[in-house]
């Protein structure tokens, strides 16, 4: 089976052979045949090859927390299987391909597409959530062929998720933008990079000050940077990453950029206690999950206050399911069950006084106050709330009642380095205070500007939650977009694309959920004329004028705002905000695990998967 496994040239079988074994077979009996399995649309299975390790079985059980396979049969008919047939379908999956040392578990959509001896192996981190997963891209002439992990003990271990693993394959869809595009008309019309960026000037210009940037949390950090500077050098301070958000009510308040509080991601593992509100973590961040699921195994008393019960996979010292116009009293409650007779802070005094204390949460309080490390955190439901002030300023004064660290979740790959790049209207770069006026993503997606830049792998109206994001765009007299994608709804609404490359075909940096910065070079060159979008940025401030745009390399960038970047993005979180109770129709969106980024969604496989069908959930204020 050698020259025709996808395993060849990585099997420990084939190399303890090759090292050990005879030159002629002494084997002489019939060969066992086992009938492959279906197991979904990511793992291949060749179970003939199995030699019944139980590697996949034990990763399943030890390290996902679900065991999605096992064995049946003894002897000659033992079989490594589902028992019934189903998929395999935790997100943590596509590691049992890593696992395996045969060829009996492989990748499905890289099934005999290259060999392992004729790729060339590229250091990436992916941009798909905050937690900065490290892996590898495998190259072969130029395209991305799949991606492994890259270890790392303080971040992802040995593990990827399979939205890091597969997403490569939405790099190269039918709508990657290859050239850049001028709008005539009704038509679209290739055109020379020259004519682009000057059709792009000229209209960034003329919105001036009423200009709107919206750009992706998944962008870099020298993209979000230059987007910022390009923005405020033509008189505006509207620009935004946050376009999931809907309450700004205490942004003043915002910490240096969000972090998971003053742990690392390695200090997850070794927390007493974790109060998590608002967020379905295992979609959210799949790794982070994973060590948080080490905690709880170690002892930790992990607790949640969210809108459903979701399936987490570790035990649990508390949980309360609370419908969204709940949730804050329900966090008020817990905060009141923690006094123990003291008098609430001033700010809260008016919600904590009218909250009922119930026995769940004295559970979650008694938890929260047993061990000595203990963490707040408000995750991305928590986050797309309309009383996202409130939920933030009660977490914040519990958290700093109990001596513990209180995080933020934030969503996209680069949030952080978008708060110190200064892609957000209220502060610039290094977290300075910026010219009061800026508009944000929610008031840029529901009152059209003069003028609007798009900047990344970014789709408003399916990326954010405003119903109204493209009739809004639409609505305004210019769009131009530096995009990898020029979908259909995108080519409706804009009057310039230009092509970028994606986050395989860009050196820059990302800054994770520690705050810990990452830099990588590009796994392969962009396709067709498409250009780093820090190229794209730096040359449309050239062309505009601006002064200080003379940068020759993606490092110069990042040196730059390094310099800016002094403060310490780990000080406890403190906030004035008088938080009051939720009335009224309150909606909150939940979005599909593999529905975050346009990269992920155009990746075929993971859309197969049963998470890939899954409907966006909104939960509502009526009462559970």
């Amino acid at each position: 089976d050698c020259p025709i496994c996808d395993q060849g040239g990585e099997c420990e079988l084939q190399d303890l052979a090759m090292g050990f074994g005879r030159d002629i077979s002494r084997f002489t009996e019939r060969k066992r045949v086992v009938k492959d399995k279906n197991i979904g649309p990511l793992v291949s299975t060749d179970m003939t090859r199995c030699i019944h390790c139980t590697r996949c079985v034990r990763f399943g059980q030890d390290i996902a927390g679900i065991q999605e396979l096992g064995t049946t049969g003894r002897g000659e008919h033992m079989e490594i299987g589902t028992y019934v047939e189903r998929a395999v379908s935790h997100e943590l999956s596509g590691n049992i391909i890593d696992l395996c040392p045969v060829g009996a578990l492989n990748s499905k959509p890289f099934r005999y597409r290259a060999r392992g001896w004729e790729m060339t192996q590229r250091a990436l981190v992916s941009p798909h959530d905050g937690l900065g997963t490290n892996i590898f891209a495998h190259v072969l002439r130029g395209r991305v062929m799949r991606v492994v992990p890259r270890p790392n003990d303080s971040i992802n271990e040995t593990w990827i998720a399979d939205r890091d693993r597969f997403s490569y394959e939405g790099l190269l869809a039918d709508d990657r933008l290859r050239k850049p595009l001028l709008r005539e008309g009704d038509s679209w019309r290739e055109v020379s990079w020259e004519q682009a960026l000057e059709a792009a000037v000229a209209g960034l210009k003329r919105a001036g000050g009423a200009l709107g940037t919206l750009v992706s949390a998944s962008a870099t950090l020298e993209e979000l940077y230059l987007a910022q500077r390009l923005t405020r050098g033509l008189g505006s301070n509207s620009v935004d990453h946050r376009i999931r958000q809907v309450d700004f009510r205490d942004q003043s308040s915002d910490p240096l950029h969000p972090t998971i509080g003053g742990l690392s991601i390695a200090d997850v593992g070794g927390l007493d206690s974790l109060l998590i509100v608002g967020s379905n973590l295992r979609r959210e961040l799949p790794l982070l999950a994973h060590h948080v699921r080490a905690a709880a195994l170690r002892g930790a008393k992990i607790t949640f206050l969210n809108p459903a019960r979701f399936e987490m996979l570790f035990p649990t010292a508390g949980y309360i399911e609370s419908s969204p116009v709940r949730q804050v009293g329900d966090l008020a409650a817990i905060y009141a069950a923690c006094l123990d007779g003291a008098a609430p802070s001033a700010a809260l005094k008016s919600l904590v006084d009218g909250a009922t204390v119930n026995v769940a949460h004295r559970a979650i309080a008694a938890a929260l106050k047993s061990g000595a490390r203990k963490a707040i955190w408000l995750g991305a439901l928590a986050l797309r709330h309309p009383a996202y002030a409130d939920l933030r300023a009660v977490g914040a004064q519990l958290a700093a009642m109990l001596g513990g660290d209180f995080g933020l979740l934030a969503e996209g790959g680069n949030a952080a380095g978008a708060y110190l790049a200064g892609a957000v209207p209220h502060r610039a770069a290094g977290g300075q205070p910026a010219p009061a006026g800026g508009c944000t993503a929610r008031e840029m997606l529901s009152k059209p500007q003069a003028g609007y830049l798009l900047v990344g792998a970014l789709e408003p109206w399916a990326d954010g939650v405003f119903p109204s994001a493209a009739a809004t765009l639409a609505a305004s007299p210019f769009v131009v977009a530096a995009t990898p994608y020029a979908s259909a709804e995108l080519k409706s609404l804009a009057h310039v694309l230009l092509p970028i490359g994606t986050f395989t075909e860009t050196s820059g940096t990302y800054v994770n959920l520690e705050g810990r910065w990452q830099s990588v070079a590009a796994a392969v060159n962009a396709l067709g004329d498409a250009r780093p979008g820090w190229k794209v940025l730096r040359v449309l401030g050239n062309l505009a004028g601006l002064p200080g745009f003379e940068y020759t390399s993606s490092e110069d960038v990042r040196d730059e705002l390094r310099k800016l970047c002094t403060g310490d993005g780990k000080p406890p979180f403190q906030t004035s905000h008088t938080a009051s109770a939720v009335a009224g129709d309150i909606r909150v969106p939940d979005l599909p695990m593999y529905a975050v980024d346009p990269i992920v969604r155009r990746a075929y496989s993971l859309q197969q998967t049963a998470e890939g069908q899954r409907a966006t959930t909104v939960y509502s204020g009526a009462e559970r």
